[in-house]
């Protein structure tokens, strides 16, 4: 297994036409998104289900637990071809009793201590700098399972006002590069979109809402890896496909978790 996963994460190139498709897939998916926050569509994905589907939904946030599902952007009802690529898109919620919007806005903008708070995922963390809701930030990310993957990210993250008791932000990386060696005196940063293609590109779209006597909390995240090739799917493709997953789970449940904290001092 461990041999299989080593001759994965040989070097793969970011190609002109995987990135077109990535992009494509992203407007279509912002479309969506900037309705649903402008009103023209559910603000939270529970607000489209069924009754009984939305209590449940409700009810296992309420108890503690990650609301999470898969999600897939189509054009016109086809799906998007992705040459030498893979999109991992996935949403989740959760809730926290007591909680408010400036709760949760004041963890969120605390970059500079999310090495903490978001560890081990994020092992470094800084505030580049800050022009009103406008945020440029650095992450040392570690991604383990089987292998383990060292990145580089940074991103420009841009929040919105708060209309009512509603808010949303918007992130996107701008830079992300593979650290070879990590820690070692030989440790050294990978040219930008060069290296196994663990992670190309990741957007995250945030909304928060006070309702219920506290604050929802919806994460949606659409990232770029490289493709599985053929004969290792049933040991690569586990991996590189949970990790997304596993990886907005943890961010949201870390989030809940904290603020929650705050909220019973």
């Amino acid at each position: 297994m461990i041999l299989l996963c080593c001759s994965w994460m040989r070097a793969a190139e970011l190609k002109p036409k995987t990135i077109d498709s990535f992009n494509h897939y992203v407007k279509l998916t912002e479309a969506r998104i900037s309705a649903e926050q402008a009103g023209k569509g559910p603000f939270f994905i529970i607000d489209a289900m069924a009754p009984q589907e939305r209590q449940r939904a409700i009810d296992s946030m309420k108890n503690g637990e990650v609301f999470i599902d898969s999600r897939k952007t189509r054009d016109g009802g086809k799906e998007i071809n992705v040459p030498s690529g893979m999109i991992h898109h996935w949403l989740g919620m959760v809730f926290i009793p007591g909680g408010t919007i400036k709760d949760v806005l004041a963890l969120a903008q605390d970059y500079n201590n999310h090495s903490r708070t978001y560890s081990p995922d994020v092992e470094r963390s800084k505030l580049l700098s800050r022009k009103g809701d406008t945020f440029q930030i650095y992450y040392r990310l570690r991604r383990k399972k089987v292998i383990t993957a060292v990145l580089d990210t940074y991103y420009d993250i841009h929040y919105g006002p708060i209309v009512g008791k509603r808010t949303t932000s918007r992130s996107y990386s701008t830079k992300i590069q593979e650290i070879g060696d990590p820690g070692e005196p030989t440790e050294s940063a990978k040219p930008v979109d060069d290296g196994t293609g663990f992670l190309w590109r990741l957007n995250t779209y945030w909304s928060w809402e006070e309702r219920d006597g506290g604050v929802y909390m919806q994460l949606e995240a659409v990232s770029l890896s490289r493709d599985i090739p053929t004969g290792l799917e049933w040991v690569v493709g586990r991996f590189v496909k949970s990790v997304p997953r596993e990886s907005l789970m943890f961010t949201l449940g870390r989030t809940r978790d904290l603020v929650l904290a705050r909220v019973k001092k």
